[in-house]
């Protein structure tokens, strides 16, 4: 499909970067000023459902989708997660892992709905700072499956 943007492995500098690729799937760092650490874990070939992978590769996919969650839990110390497979726009097998905070600009609801509030300067800052840890946490976590 030549207009899926998500069949592009390198993502642009404006969506964020790559922090892993592997054969099937690939983890960019989503650029996202009010939600840093927000990952992206990306089925590497145009599929549109999970149901469409064979059950290993299904698999292989959460077992990913994990690993990043737990990275992100141990680096940016969120409130909660947030795992997302939504696909309206892009019909392209991608999972959100998204850190929440109680003060982040959309909580409670998703990170796609209204602003609600503002989030300090001051922790949006230490939360970037924390991000750039994600990116060894993340190649950590998932060396450590094989």
């Amino acid at each position: 499909m030549n207009t899926c943007s998500l069949c592009t492995v390198a993502p642009s500098s404006e969506e964020g970067e790559l922090i892993w690729l592997g054969d099937d799937c690939r983890v960019i760092l989503v650029n996202d000023a009010d939600l840093p650490g927000f990952c992206r874990v990306i089925w590497n070939h145009h599929v549109a459902e999970m149901t469409d992978l064979s059950y290993g590769e299904r698999e292989h996919l959460m077992t990913l989708v994990f690993a990043v969650e737990q990275a992100i839990r141990q680096v940016m110390k969120p409130d909660k997660i947030n795992l997302a497979a939504l696909g309206n726009m892009v019909p392209h097998i991608h999972w959100h892992v998204i850190p929440r905070y109680r003060d982040d600009a959309f909580f409670p609801g998703s990170a796609w709905s209204q602003r609600t509030q503002e989030t300090s300067a001051s922790a949006i800052e230490a939360r970037q700072l924390l991000a750039k840890n994600l990116s060894a946490a993340v190649k950590s976590a998932i060396t450590a499956l094989r």
